[in-house]
C-alpha cells in the first residue's frame, strides 16, 4: 500500500515535530534522514517524513536537496507533498521556502500552489499578509535577535516573492472568515490576476481550517505546522500502518544546546541550577577538536548523572563569534563542535541525548550517522521525541530553540526515564 502523505521538513525538528501529530492520532510515520533510505521502505505507513536541513543552505544545495527528496516520495506513490517550513517561515532574501514552491508546483503540476505560515497555538500569526510573532510584528519581537535570519520585514507576501519566479497572491483572514464560497472566489481572483503561489492568512485556528478545504485538491503544499498537520490527518484517514508503538531507550542523558536567544538562555539556565553545565565560546581561538576533546574529558567523570554542553551565549558573544568566524561560519561552528561532541558521547555510553536547535539537532544526528526514527506521539512537552530502530538503540529529544517551558530540558529527561522503565 502506498503512502497517502508525504513531508519535506526543512530541519529536524520542525519533521519529529509533526511527525508527532500524526502518530498521537494513530498514524504510524516514520522519519528519514536519507532519501535513499525512504525510497527502500517497505512499511505500510500512511505518511513517511523526510527531515532535510535545507532552511539556511546555499540555493544549490537546497535544490538538490529538495529535488532528491521529492524523487524519494513521489516515487513510493505519495500521492500529496508538503515542504514543511517552521512557523516562522525562517529564511533570506534568497531562500529556501520559495525555491520550494517552485520545485513543488513544477514537479507536480500544481497551480495554484498554497503557501501557509503561523502557528496559532504558539501565538505565531499571519493577518493580512504580515507575520506576528508572539503578539509582535516578527521584525520588532525577539525573532529579530536570531543571529542568521533576523527576518527583517513582515511582509511575507512581499518577502516571499524575493524567492520566487513569479509574485505570490494573498487570500487574506477576512476572505477566509467569510466562509469557503468567498474563500474560494478570493483565490479564483489572485489565480486569475496571474498568481502562481498563493499565501493564506493563518490569524487563528479558523484560518486553518478553511485552509484545509481549500487545499483539499491539491496534490503539494508550502506550509508551517498547522496545515501539514491538518492536511496529512485528512489524508491518511483511515490508515494507522502496521510497526507498534516505540519506546525510549535506557543508558545515561546528556544535554547539548546550540540555540541562541532568551527562550534557549532561561532553559539552559532551570536546567544549570540542577545540573552542571559546561558552556564553549565559539570566540575561542583553539582548533575545533581541541575544544571537542577537552569537552569530553569534562563529560567523562560525570556521565551517569546528566549534564549539558552548549554554545548558547548573549547578544554580546555573538557578536564576538560572528566577528571572528562571519554569520554563517559561527552557527556552523557551532554545530560542528557539538556534533562531534554527539559522537563521542555515543562511545562513553551516552544513550539520551537532548539537543536544542533546529539546525544544531540536523547536525548531531547526520554526525551520528542516523538515517532513521520512529517519533513518539505528542504528549505533554509537544514532539521531538524520538527513538532509534537498531540493536542498541538511542532516544532523542530534539526541540527547536524558540519552543518549550523554562524547565523543558529537565522534565524531557524525566519523560525519557519514565519512558524508558514502562
Amino acid at each position: 500500500m502506498t503512502p497517502a502523505y508525504g513531508v519535506i521538513s526543512d530541519d529536524v525538528t520542525g519533521a519529529l515535530l509533526v511527525a508527532s501529530y500524526f502518530e498521537e492520532a494513530g498514524h504510524e510515520s516514520p522519519v528519514f534522514f536519507d532519501p535513499e533510505r525512504a525510497a527502500a521502505e517497505t512499511s505500510e505507513a500512511p505518511i513517511l517524513v523526510l527531515a532535510q536541513r535545507t532552511r539556511l543552505v546555499p540555493v544549490a544545495e537546497a535544490r538538490a536537496a529538495i529535488a532528491t527528496a521529492l524523487d524519494a516520495l513521489v516515487g513510493r506513490g505519495c500521492r500529496t507533498v508538503a515542504y514543511k517550513a517552521c512557523a516562522s517561515f525562517d529564511s533570506t532574501p534568497e531562500g529556501n521556502i520559495g525555491l520550494a514552491a517552485d520545485m513543488l508546483a513544477d514537479r507536480l503540476d500544481q497551480k495554484p500552489l498554497l503557501i501557509s505560515a503561523g502557528f496559532p497555538e504558539f501565538r505565531c500569526t499571519v493577518h493580512q499578509g504580515h507575520l506576528f510573532y508572539q503578539g509582535a510584528p516578527v521584525h520588532t519581537s525577539v525573532k529579530r535577535f536570531d543571529p542568521v535570519t533576523p527576518m527583517p520585514d513582515p511582509d511575507l507576501v512581499r518577502f516571499l516573492s524575493l524567492q520566487t519566479r513569479t509574485p505570490l497572491g494573498l487570500v487574506s483572514h477576512l476572505d477566509l472568515l467569510a466562509g469557503e464560497g468567498p474563500a474560494r472566489q478570493a483565490l479564483a481572483a489572485q489565480v486569475a490576476a496571474g498568481h502562481r503561489h498563493v499565501l493564506l492568512d493563518c490569524s487563528d485556528d479558523a484560518d486553518v481550517a478553511m485552509s484545509v478545504r481549500l487545499a483539499a485538491d491539491s496534490r503539494a503544499i508550502v506550509a508551517s505546522d498547522p496545515l501539514v498537520v491538518s492536511l496529512g490527518l485528512a489524508r491518511a484517514a483511515g490508515r494507522a500502518g502496521t510497526a507498534p508503538p516505540p519506546r525510549h531507550a535506557q543508558g545515561p542523558a546528556a544535554v547539548l544546546g546550540g540555540s541562541v536567544g532568551p527562550v534557549a538562555e532561561a532553559q539552559l539556565d532551570a536546567f544549570a541550577a540542577e545540573h552542571p553545565v559546561l558552556r564553549l565560546p565559539l570566540s575561542d581561538p583553539a582548533p575545533e577538536a581541541a575544544q571537542i576533546a577537552r569537552a569530553l574529558d569534562w563529560a567523562t567523570p560525570r556521565i551517569g548523572t546528566p549534564l549539558a554542553i552548549t554554545t548558547c551565549t548573549d547578544t554580546g558573544g555573538v557578536q564576538a563569534a560572528q566577528a571572528l568566524h562571519g554569520r554563517m561560519g559561527a552557527a556552523r561552528r557551532a554545530e560542528r563542535l557539538l556534533a562531534g561532541i554527539a559522537t563521542g558521547l555515543r562511545a562513553r555510553g551516552i544513550r539520551r541525548l537532548v539537543v536544542a536547535g533546529g539546525e544544531t539537532s540536523g547536525a548531531v544526528m547526520a554526525a551520528l550517522g542516523v538515517d532513521r526514527v520512529r517519533a513518539m506521539a505528542r504528549g505533554p512537552l509537544g514532539g521531538g521525541f524520538c527513538v532509534t530502530q537498531e540493536a542498541d538503540p538511542m532516544s532523542f529529544f530534539l526541540k527547536s530553540g524558540k519552543l518549550g517551558s523554562r524547565d523543558v530540558l529537565l522534565r524531557a529527561l524525566e519523560e525519557m526515564e519514565q519512558g524508558a522503565a514502562s
